[in-house]
């Protein structure tokens, strides 16, 4: 039995010593070097491998190696096959940091401190209370939940919104198409932690940003896909929105001549909210692993009709 690995190559070479040392039934291979395919059970990867059921004719679960599922094409997938995202505790944590950096970075105007700095202007501004900010999160799963609760410290005024509905204390929840608006209008920082689906592709638009206070700012942590950046370009400029962090783009890397890159009104970073540390990942992953070898639910398995 073996388990074939896809990613980071560096990260991998982590992966293959926490497997020798913890983990010794399972033979450990790393992709393209994948030695006779029968053996092969589980793959950990980021992207799948085109002609999954013909290149690995006996896999049973295919791990993805990221908290989303969004970079697999499930259609391509064989209808059988589990898919598992990865519940890594470094993600979360990660997710947390950036989040809170985000929104105290917006709360406090450090991009607008930032611009006077290369104009050499000392100039200081109004001082908002974190009580009087309104912070809101798109999305209200596991990830959104734990940012949520990282955010409660500072005092802000936190909601929260899904398309179903939760009861998280300290945090007035929204639900459905209906209270949409409504959750948006209250939103003086509005983060984007959605799953990136269907439904919620090209959801940060124009429509969406008029709901939003006047001079609302935004962080996007999601995905590119659920930003139309041209919109977002027409709202700062309008000044609907003053600011946005964006963690995500629609091209990644971004291209040189992307209007991102020198914007003063944007503060730009190559997807690196959070990242997948074998150290914290690996026991999660082979406790699924060996919950599926004794035949029971894995965490994190998605719901295909969902993609999430």
């Amino acid at each position: 039995m073996a388990l074939l690995y896809k990613a980071d190559p560096v990260r991998g070479e982590q992966w293959k010593v926490l497997f020798a040392e913890q983990a010794p039934d399972i033979e450990w291979r790393a992709w393209p070097d994948i030695g006779d395919p029968r053996d092969i059970h589980y793959l950990a990867a980021w992207q799948a491998p085109d002609d999954l059921e013909t290149l690995l004719p006996n896999l049973q679960v295919l791990f993805a190696l990221s908290a989303g599922v969004d970079q697999l094409d499930l259609g391509r997938l064989p209808a059988s096959m589990p898919v598992v995202r990865l519940l890594d505790p470094g993600i979360t944590q990660g997710m947390c940091e950036y989040a809170s950096f985000a929104v105290l970075a917006l709360h406090r105007d450090m991009l607008r401190y930032r611009q006077q700095q290369t104009e050499r202007r000392w100039q200081a501004h109004r001082l908002v209370p974190a009580q009087k900010r309104r912070v809101g999160v798109l999305g209200l799963g596991l990830q959104a939940r734990q940012i949520l609760a990282s955010l409660q410290p500072y005092g802000f005024a936190l909601s929260g919104w899904a398309r179903s509905q939760h009861r998280i204390p300290g945090v007035d929840c929204f639900a459905g198409a209906e209270q949409l608006p409504a959750f948006l209008g209250q939103c003086d920082i509005l983060l984007c932690v959605l799953p990136l689906t269907e439904q919620t592709q090209g959801i940060l638009d124009r429509q969406l940003f008029q709901h939003l206070p006047k001079g609302a700012a935004l962080v996007n942590m999601g995905r590119g896909g659920h930003l139309v950046e041209e919109d977002l370009l027409d709202a700062l400029a309008s000044g609907q929105l003053s600011a946005a962090v964006l963690d995500v783009l629609q091209q990644e890397p971004a291209a040189p001549d992307q209007p991102f890159w020198h914007h003063p009104q944007i503060l730009l970073t190559p997807h690196i909210a959070a990242m997948t540390q074998p150290e914290s990942a690996f026991g999660v992953l082979l406790e699924n692993i060996r919950r599926h070898q004794r035949g029971e639910p894995m965490l994190g398995q998605i719901d295909r009709k969902q993609g999430y």
